[in-house]
């Protein structure tokens, strides 16, 4: 049997305050999520209760908790999983320590106020979201009818879903995703034998642009159902790695080549768009600052020139220098360059020409 991973850390530093609407960062949400991934203490105890066919309302301690409970006894004792079991047994919260480490108390009555709003309809699961906004802290519900695991944290609500039914959507944005990436290559291809040709594709550009930010939109999805996995995904997540490994290094590129704004403006209004958006021609041209007709496009070439030996400053120097890729490509780089780099990078560019 797998050695269950003991909680190490602190749910986050406890605070004085009472943030009902204080919003709840992806990262600092994640890091919840990670407490209670599969092969964790906390995990193998919820679990446990769902297949004892038990409900239950467990809640992390900190000072701002101490207001809305009322009743219950200390037990004190070290956390493990077969004790949550049992104690779910009882009425009443379960009360954790802010590392998770101990028990602290059982059949414990929380009192939240009632003006807080819950989306809830069940009584476990109402008093579970008010204690979660109005404590910032952690509460976690469980459904005896829906056998269904809630975590509230600060006013951020998620379901957790089976480690069978994250894998099967994993796999399947997986497969998405290795379809994404085999355009995103063919249109990168495509776009470097035009360029090559001194032929600024702005049109084969945005293509490119829409399929690297799907991916990455997509992706960014995956990485959350990673850590909602542990360690159940690891096959998987390689493979992720292997199909975004320099997607957006590239897809930034083509912006930075193409953009008639600072080329990182222009990515962080690309990060906002939709879905529906990323497909829409004229956003990604908006984006980019292009409106009307584009005429006498010059192929700058930093996607290019990246892909030899130069440091970004040497490709600047050279396009300050010779202008645009075609005439770095028949200029003498030796007149800006060392000898011994000059013949490097003309070995590179030569090797691209060559290939396409």
């Amino acid at each position: 049997m797998e050695e269950i991973k003991e909680v190490q850390q602190s749910i986050l530093p406890e605070k004085k305050d009472n943030p009902i609407n204080e919003k709840v960062t992806d990262e600092e949400f994640f890091a919840i999520l990670k407490l209670i991934s599969p092969g964790t203490g906390l995990r193998t105890a919820l679990e446990g209760i769902v297949q004892a066919g038990k409900g239950a309302i467990i809640a992390a301690e900190n000072e701002n908790l101490f207001a809305i409970i009322d009743g219950g006894f200390k037990i004190n004792a070290k956390f493990s999983p077969q004790k949550i079991v049992e104690l779910s047994k009882m009425d009443g919260a379960i009360i954790l320590s802010n590392d998770l480490k101990r028990i602290n108390s059982v059949n414990v009555l929380l009192s939240p106020t009632m003006k807080i709003k819950t989306s809830e309809t069940g009584t476990r699961h109402k008093a579970a979201e008010r204690t979660a906004k109005q404590t910032a802290g952690l509460v976690i519900a469980i459904s005896e009818r829906r056998k269904e695991i809630t975590i509230y944290y600060k006013n951020r609500r998620h379901v957790l879903k089976s480690t069978s039914e994250i894998l099967r959507r994993v796999s399947e944005n997986i497969q998405i995703l290795e379809k994404q990436r085999e355009s995103f290559d063919r249109h990168l291809d495509y776009l470097t034998k035009i360029e090559l040709k001194n032929y600024a594709g702005i049109n084969s550009a945005i293509k490119a642009i829409q399929k690297g930010q799907v991916i990455q939109k997509i992706s960014a999805g995956i990485k959350k159902d990673f850590i909602e996995l542990g360690n159940e995904g690891t096959i998987l997540k390689i493979r992720l790695g292997e199909i975004l490994a320099d997607v957006e290094k590239e897809t930034n590129l083509v912006i930075k080549d193409y953009a008639n704004i600072n080329y990182k403006k222009a990515i962080a209004i690309l990060y906002t768009l939709t879905y529906e958006e990323l497909l829409d021609k004229n956003k990604i041209l908006d984006a980019l600052n292009w409106s009307g007709q584009i005429i006498n496009l010059e192929v700058r070439g930093w996607r290019l020139l990246s892909k030899t030996s130069l440091r970004e400053s040497e490709i600047a120097l050279l396009m300050k220098e010779f202008g645009g890729l075609q005439n770095i490509i028949k200029s003498d780089l030796s007149t800006i360059l060392e000898d011994e780099i000059a013949k490097k990078v003309r070995a590179e560019l030569d090797r691209i020409k060559s290939e396409h």
